[in-house]
């Protein structure tokens, strides 16, 4: 079944799945495929090159795989990609790839606040919260459940790490390692992400040894990679410092607060 309001304008190409909702004045493009049990809200813009997963919610005004604001974009067909139950607030603008990587997409279970930008050949994994406003440059990646306040920047090509946390308002120009918290302007470390970890069930003497590999990392007397190589000596048996030694790695513009 389909409750499609009379308003809304509906390419008859578009490929649409079980149990939609489509409000007033709504527009979907052709070249658009939507997954089953969506809500999109009225005066939501579906452009060509949108691909929803299934239990999403659109609200109103919403923009889903507009053009990139990027010069070097030509007209060549990307996707913007939706995974399943992520809810996209009002007025969010959600801009599709350009020929570098051919696609944007959010992952499942996200919350995209409204007012956010999520840019073209920008990644957000899953789980994720995006607060009001928040802007983010493109080419960004944002890792497995990441919060990020209301009104942030980020840089283009910025890189967030799983499970960390950035601060309203805070400004991000360097990489943010997972599980931690980046604050201010511009952002600074400000310490393990240590109640969100606790909420997502880790180990307390998890938690214990990435603060105790942090303190090295942010230790002032020494720099990234002598502080890498003694984290690497003394904890490199757990699996999320792996992980933070493998985020550490692909960092080519540094890291918020070192």
């Amino acid at each position: 079944m389909k409750n499609i309001h009379s308003t809304a304008i509906v390419n008859p190409e578009a490929k649409l799945g079980e149990n939609l909702s489509v409000g007033p004045y709504a527009i979907i493009e052709a070249d658009v495929e939507i997954g089953n049990d969506c809500v999109i809200g009225p005066h939501a813009v579906l452009y060509s090159g949108a691909r929803i997963g299934n239990r999403v919610k659109i609200s109103q005004g919403a923009s889903v795989a507009n053009l990139p604001q990027d010069l070097k974009f030509s007209g060549e067909p990307t996707l913007f990609i939706i995974g399943d139950d992520t809810v996209i607030r009002e007025f969010a603008t959600l801009h599709r790839g350009t020929k570098d990587t051919g696609k944007s997409q959010v992952g499942k279970n996200c919350l995209l606040m409204a007012y956010s930008h999520i840019p073209h050949d920008c990644v957000i994994g899953d789980n994720c919260i995006i607060a009001n406003s928040v802007q983010i440059g493109g080419h960004s990646h944002i890792e497995d459940w990441v919060i990020i306040g209301g009104l942030a920047g980020l840089h283009q090509f910025s890189r967030v790490g799983e499970h960390s946390m950035i601060a309203g308002a805070a400004k991000i120009t360097q990489d943010v390692p997972p599980y931690i918290l980046a604050v201010n302007d511009p952002a600074e470390f400000g310490g393990l992400n240590v109640v969100g970890l606790r909420r997502r069930g880790f180990k307390a003497e998890d938690i214990q040894t990435l603060k105790e590999a942090y303190k090295y990392l942010y230790d002032k007397s020494l720099n990234v990679t002598q502080a890498l190589k003694i984290i690497e000596s003394k904890f490199a048996d757990n699996i999320y410092v792996q992980k933070m030694l493998k985020f550490l790695e692909g960092t080519t513009r540094g890291i918020v607060g070192k």
